[in-house]
């Protein structure tokens, strides 16, 4: 569940926070669907066959060009744990977004606060074995701050957004970071849409070469079951192989990119 700041709203936020207010406790609210109240759901399948193969066969076009990944967390991944993630994603021109995304959280019930903030979303990630809640907040970073970051002359810390902390702290346990955070990485990543621009997929190379395939669509929390089997469908027709691991993939490659010091 969301867990509301401690500090004072932002002057001039009162009246759309009143606003909010009022919505949650109108007749027939606590009534409605997961679509009225915004749900969003990205419906994920991991996919255990040759990259081009995959790009190749499900005629998926590339979206851009290759990204730059870099992950965040101490040595026991002990983020990781607290259900917290800081990931950076850097473009070829040096500039980047740093992302922090909080799982387990109830998005039909958000913080006004961070609704208000503007700076990210909350959704549900859905795999065939969990749906899972979780807010991203995103913070821009020049090719300097990106370069000061990577190069150890900016702390991760420095880094974040004042959104970013406000929900840290509104967190127990979440803050101030651990000091031995370090980065991990980097990964490669590139994304393809399919022709008909209903579905994405992510396939990540990390350091070694190993290769990590996800395709996934956004939908409504309430159509995820449905968009689940039908995605199943379209890759079992194109003759590509589900994973039988269909947990989310995040924790592994977390593992693959720790390295002892």
């Amino acid at each position: 569940m969301f867990h509301c700041s401690p500090g004072k709203l932002l002057k001039g936020a009162w009246l759309p926070f009143i606003f909010f207010a009022i919505l949650a406790i109108a007749p027939g609210a606590g009534g409605a669907s997961p679509d009225a109240n915004g749900g969003r759901a990205e419906v994920q399948l991991a996919l255990c066959a040759p990259a081009d193969r995959i790009v190749r066969t499900l005629n998926m076009q590339p979206r851009a060009g290759s990204v730059t990944v870099w992950q965040f967390d101490d040595k026991t991944l002990g983020l990781y744990a607290r259900g917290l993630r800081l990931r950076l994603r850097v473009t070829a021109d040096g500039r980047s977004e740093l992302t922090l995304k909080v799982a387990n959280v109830d998005c039909l019930h958000a913080d006004p606060v961070t609704a208000l903030s503007g700076a990210g979303k909350c959704e549900y990630d859905v795999y065939e074995t969990s749906t899972t809640g979780a807010v991203s907040l995103n913070r821009r970073l020049d090719a300097r701050q990106t370069a000061d970051l990577l190069g150890g002359r900016m702390a991760i810390a420095q880094a974040l957004g004042s959104a970013q902390i406000a929900y840290l702290r509104s967190r127990a346990d979440s803050w101030p970071l651990p000091p031995d955070i370090r980065k991990l990485g980097p990964m490669a990543l590139h994304t393809y849409r399919s022709a008909e621009k209903r579905y994405d997929l992510d396939v990540s190379r990390l350091p070694d070469g190993q290769r990590y395939v996800e395709i996934s669509r956004k939908v409504p929390l309430a159509d995820a079951a449905s968009a689940m089997e039908a995605m199943r469908k379209r890759v079992e027709a194109a003759g590509i192989t589900a994973c039988s691991d269909q947990s989310s993939q995040a924790l592994a490659k977390l593992r693959s990119l720790l390295r002892p010091e």
